[in-house]
């Protein structure tokens, strides 16, 4: 249900009001005329001003914003419960809870003890406690579950909020309008519309009526929230790929980088056994040679000289030899005069 045109409006009773006598003046512009004492809504002003608020809900949720649905009167309760599971949206059909907007801080750590009673129970904790303190606690959960169990999902304030009656759920409107959360309401000719951004006037007493404004609603939120969710998984799907990918060319650049460098240091290593291997021989080959050179060309010393004569008697000696010399040479000297002979000592 995407639309609805005049004849569903009609078929649903939207066009009707309230009794004459409790209206709200304010409404004046969206009634038709008057019909046995009860106002008559104007179906044109209704259909064009329902696909409006169609229109804004389906954009909204398309961008993945959150639609808060709000229906606690007994015609609308199943149907806010069914549309707003369908859209996987929070809603409130019970009670609504002050402060539920405006005081969200304490109303998110009640969601917490929420979900914190349901994983003891999930886990079987609960029956495992005494008896008195089980029942304190599943009574807990109850109320919790009764209160807030259609919000439980809601971690952040919602983006629009869609009321089914202005005077049922007053304390919601003020709340979202004091946070100036954008309204989608369905207002009836004793609702006042000013506080509503987006009104859709029409009966909110009648069952059909109800189920076919919610549902309009309902079915664009849906399609808005689909595809979201289809455009979200897809990116994150690529998101998880581009990242699969980094990862993986980062372990193969490290993979390079380590084997480089592994390269690097054993041919590091090769050069320095090479050079320790070198200079091994060369010192090998130098001890080897030096006792062979002592045994075959080592020099010999040089023949020792007589001890030479003392200063002194050097020239008396050379004074006395040089006569003798001549006499051998030229024949028998004469003797030198004063010099005695043999043979008359």
């Amino acid at each position: 249900m995407s639309e609805a045109d005049l004849k569903a409006l009609l078929e649903a009773g939207v066009h009707f009001g309230h009794q004459t006598r409790r209206w709200n003046p304010n409404m004046r512009r969206f009634i038709h005329g008057e019909l046995d004492g009860i106002h008559i809504i104007d179906l044109l002003q209704t259909e064009a001003l329902l696909e409006n608020a169609r229109r804004f809900a389906g954009e909204l949720s398309s961008g993945g914003g959150m639609v808060l649905f709000v229906g606690t009167k007994k015609q609308a309760r199943d149907t806010v419960k069914e549309w707003a599971d369908r859209c996987q949206m929070p809603y409130v059909n019970q009670r609504w809870l002050g402060g539920l907007l405006t005081n969200f801080n304490t109303m998110s750590t009640r969601i917490a003890r929420l979900h914190e009673l349901n994983g003891w129970k999930e886990e079987g904790k609960l029956a495992l406690l005494p008896t008195k303190e089980r029942m304190g606690l599943e009574a807990e959960l109850a109320k919790l579950e009764f209160n807030l169990g259609g919000v439980r999902d809601m971690e952040r304030l919602p983006d629009a909020v869609f009321v089914t009656d202005l005077k049922t759920e007053e304390i919601a409107v003020h709340e979202a309008a004091r946070l100036r959360i954008p309204i989608i309401g369905l207002v009836d000719t004793n609702c006042d519309p000013n506080p509503v951004d987006y009104v859709i006037p029409g009966n909110d007493d009648a069952i059909r009526s109800c189920q076919l404004i919610i549902g309009t609603i309902g079915a664009a939120v849906e399609t808005g929230s689909s595809s979201w969710r289809t455009q979200e998984e897809k990116r994150i799907a690529e998101e998880m790929e581009r990242r699969r990918k980094e990862e993986e060319e980062r372990r193969k650049r490290e993979e390079e980088e380590k084997a480089r460098v592994e390269a690097e240091e054993a041919a590091k290593a090769a050069a320095e056994a090479e050079a320790a291997k070198q200079a091994t021989g060369e010192g090998s080959e130098r001890s080897a040679a030096v006792p062979l050179a002592g045994a075959v060309g080592a020099p010999r010393p040089p023949a020792s000289s007589p001890p030479s004569p003392p200063a002194g008697s050097s020239s008396a000696e050379g004074s006395a030899a040089e006569p003798r010399t001549t006499a051998r040479g030229g024949g028998e000297a004469a003797p030198a005069p004063g010099a005695k002979e043999g043979g008359a000592s």
